[in-house]
C-alpha cells in the first residue's frame, strides 16, 4: 500500500531504493534483579562495554579523517568520545548498580534520563538537541552490552536502486559508514536541521529527511521508498506512475550536478558583464581544500569557534595561527575572512564552562555572545587577534567581528587591534599592519545605524541566519514556530537592500554569508539588491554561479527594485518567480 510521510527536509536531493531498518537498542533494554554477589562482574561487565564502545569511536576518527571525508566528523567523534569519558554519565551507572543491584542496561538508561532531563530544560532549541549526542553514545554501550552490532552490513539489492537507512536516529558517527557503502539516503524519526546528523548528510551530499516522529514502525526492511531531501517527503511502495517520475527527476538532477562540475573553471560574471565573487564558507582549516576544488574566489567565512568547540584546553596563539597561517597558504593569495570568536547561545566551547559566557542564561541568544564575550575576555581576544595577525603575514586575511550593534563595541574592538600589534612589534612578530576589518550586520539596530560602520571599518559581511532570527523574533530550530522563519518577510529585505545600498554609497565591500547566499533561488534577487559578493558552503557553489552566469545585473536591479516596494508576501513570491 503507498502512502507518504512528511519530516524536515536536511540535505537535498533524491534516493530510490530499499529500506534498510536500523534497530533501536534503548527501546528493547528490559530490567532484571541481581544477586548481591553477581554485581562485582555486572560492574565489569559495564566497564568492559564502555571501553569496547571508546574502541569503536577510536576507529570510527581513523575512518573520519581519511581525504573527502567532511572535517566535521572527526569533530563529533571526539564530542562522542568526550561524553562516553564523562563521569557524570558512567559514575551515575555504576552507582545504580551498586545500589539497586540491577543490570547494567537499565543502569544506563536510567542514568541517561536523567542526564538528558537537565538538556531539555534550556531555552535554547539548538542546546536541547544536543541531548541526542548523549542518547546516541548510549545507544553505542547498549548494543555492545546487548550483543549487537551497528554496523551496516553491505547488501545486494535487486535492482541498481540504493540503500535507504531508516532510524530512530543516527548518529554522526553511522554516517561515516556511508561513503563506502551504497547508502542513498536516509530518514529518521528524530532530529532536526542543526543536528549533527543532517550537518553530516549535507557534507556528504546524501538526501535526508528528518523529525519523521512515526516511519521506523511503519516501514518494513526491504520496502521500496523514496527519499525527497528537497520537499521533506518520503513515499513508501510507490505506485509505477509514481516512481517512473521521481527515476526522471533523480536523472535530471545527476545531470545536472555533472554539467555544473564544468563551472568550476569559469569565471562567475553576469551577462552583461558585471564580475560576482563567490567565497566560502568554512568551519576548520582542511575545509579550505573544498573551497578550492570548487573555485571559491576566496574564503568569506572561517568560522573559528569550531578551534575552541568539544575540546577541555583552550588553543593557545601558536595552535591558532598555524590554523589559520595553513588556510592563507591553501588559498594561494586569494582572500581569507577570518571571523573572530563567536562563542555563545547555540555554541558552546567547554573549555570556557565557567567563563561569563558560557554561564547559563535566561535567554542565551540575546546574552553575552559574540563580541560581546570577546570585550568582556579581553586577554582571550587578545591572544585570538595576535594569531590573526600574525598569519596575516602569510596571505590576505582580514578579520571581521560577529555581533556588533553599537558604535562603542566598534571603538573597543579597534582599540584591542591596536594592542595586540603593539604586543606583536615587541615580540618583533612580522604582521600586515594594513589587515582589513569588518562587521558583521546581523542585528537590525546595525541595520538601521549603519553611520559608525561605514566610518570605522573596511567592509561589511551581512549574516542573514541571525539578521532574520532577530527581525522576526523567531527561533528556526524551534519546530513550533520554525514555518515563520521568511527569509522573503518585506522588513527583511527590505534591511538586507538598505545594507546593500548604503555600503555602495561609499563604495564599501558589502557580502552576503548567511544561508541565503547559498540558496540558487534567492541569487538572482540579491544581485538585483546589488550584492556582488557571496560566501556559502562550497557545496552550494556551483549552482549559484550557476545563476549568476544566466542573469542580467541591470534588468534585475530594476525589477527588484519594483519587488521591494510590496509588502505583502503573496506578491513578493509572485515576483520572484518571475526572476
Amino acid at each position: 500500500m503507498t502512502f507518504s510521510l512528511h519530516g524536515q527536509a536536511v540535505s537535498g536531493g533524491i534516493a530510490i531504493g530499499r529500506a534498510h531498518l536500523v534497530s533501536h537498542a534503548i527501546l528493547e533494554v528490559a530490567q532484571y534483579q541481581l544477586r548481591e554477589r553477581d554485581v562485582p562482574a555486572e560492574l565489569l561487565r559495564f566497564d568492559q562495554a564502555v571501553a569496547a564502545a571508546g574502541a569503536e569511536l577510536h576507529a570510527l576518527r581513523a575512518e573520519a579523517c581519511v581525504p573527502g571525508a567532511p572535517a566535521e566528523l572527526s569533530a563529533f567523534v571526539d564530542l562522542h568520545s568526550m561524553i562516553l569519558a564523562d563521569p557524570a554519565l558512567t559514575d551515575g551507572v555504576r552507582e545504580l548498580i551498586r545500589e539497586r543491584r540491577c543490570n547494567a542496561e537499565w543502569a544506563m538508561v536510567q542514568q541517561m534520563q536523567l542526564v538528558v532531563d537537565q538538556f531539555d530544560e534550556f531555552e535554547d532549541a539548538y542546546l536541547r538537541e544536543r541531548k541526542q549526542d548523549i542518547v546516541q553514545v548510549v545507544e553505542r554501550v547498549l548494543r555492545v552490552l546487548l550483543g549487537k552490532t551497528r554496523k551496516l552490513a553491505k547488501r545486494k539489492t535487486t535492482t541498481d536502486d540504493d540503500l535507504i537507512v531508516v532510524a530512530n536516529d543516527l548518529s554522526p558517527a553511522d554516517t561515516i559508514q556511508f561513503k563506502s557503502l551504497k547508502i542513498g539516503g536516509f530518514v529518521t524519526d528524530l532530529g532536526g536541521s542543526t543536528s549533527h546528523t543532517a550537518i553530516v548528510a549535507r557534507s556528504l551530499a546524501i538526501p535526508a529527511v528528518v523529525g519523521m516522529q512515526h516511519a521506523r514502525p511503519l516501514i518494513q526492511d526491504d520496502d521500496l521508498l523514496i527519499v525527497d531531501g528537497t520537499r521533506g517527503v518520503l513515499i513508501v511502495d510507490p505506485d509505477i506512475g509514481v516512481l517512473q517520475e521521481y527515476r526522471l527527476r533523480k536523472s535530471e538532477l545527476e545531470l545536472e550536478r555533472s554539467k555544473l562540475k564544468r563551472l568550476v573553471s569559469g569565471r562567475s560574471r553576469t551577462l552583461d558583464g558585471e564580475t560576482v565573487e563567490l567565497q566560502a564558507n568554512i568551519e576548520l582549516p582542511q575545509d579550505a581544500e573544498r573551497a578550492r576544488e570548487v573555485g571559491a574566489d576566496g574564503v568569506g567565512l572561517f568560522r573559528t569557534e569550531y578551534l575552541f568547540m568539544n575540546r577541555d584546553e583552550l588553543p593557545d596563539e601558536d595552535e591558532q595561527f598555524e590554523a589559520y597561517r595553513s588556510v592563507a597558504r591553501a588559498l594561494g593569495g586569494k582572500p581569507v575572512t577570518i571571523r573572530s570568536l563567536d562563542i555563545g547561545a547555540d555554541k558552546e566551547a567547554r573549555a570556557l564552562r565557567n567563563r561569563a559566557g558560557n554561564q547559563a542564561a535566561t535567554n542565551p541568544a540575546l546574552g553575552l555572545r559574540a563580541i560581546r564575550f570577546c570585550l568582556a575576555e579581553p586577554q582571550l581576544f587578545l591572544v585570538q587577534l595576535r594569531a590573526i595577525l600574525r598569519a596575516s603575514h602569510y596571505g590576505k586575511i582580514r578579520l571581521l567581528i560577529p555581533m556588533l550593534a553599537q558604535a562603542q563595541e566598534i571603538v573597543q574592538t579597534l582599540a584591542l587591534i591596536d594592542l595586540a600589534k603593539i604586543q606583536l612589534r615587541e615580540s618583533r612578530h612580522k604582521f600586515d599592519d594594513g589587515m582589513e576589518v569588518g562587521g558583521m550586520i546581523e542585528i537590525p539596530a546595525a541595520a538601521l545605524s549603519l553611520g559608525p560602520f561605514l566610518r570605522r571599518l573596511d567592509f561589511l559581511s551581512i549574516g542573514t541566519n541571525d539578521l532574520i532570527q532577530y527581525t522576526l523574533a523567531i527561533d528556526r530550530t524551534d519546530g513550533t514556530v520554525a514555518h515563520l522563519y521568511d527569509p522573503l518577510h518585506p522588513a527583511v529585505l527590505k534591511l538586507i537592500a538598505q545594507t546593500i545600498q548604503s555600503a555602495q554609497r561609499v563604495a564599501m565591500p558589502v557580502a552576503v554569508c548567511g544561508e541565503m547566499a547559498g540558496d540558487p533561488k534567492l541569487t538572482k534577487l540579491l544581485l538585483g539588491m546589488g550584492l556582488r559578493q557571496f560566501s556559502m558552503h562550497p557545496a552550494q557553489l556551483l549552482e549559484v554561479k550557476q545563476q549568476v552566469m544566466m542573469a542580467d545585473a541591470a534588468q534585475l536591479s530594476l525589477r527588484v527594485a519594483r519587488l521591494l516596494k510590496f509588502d505583502e508576501p503573496e506578491k513578493i513570491s509572485e515576483l520572484l518567480e518571475k526572476l
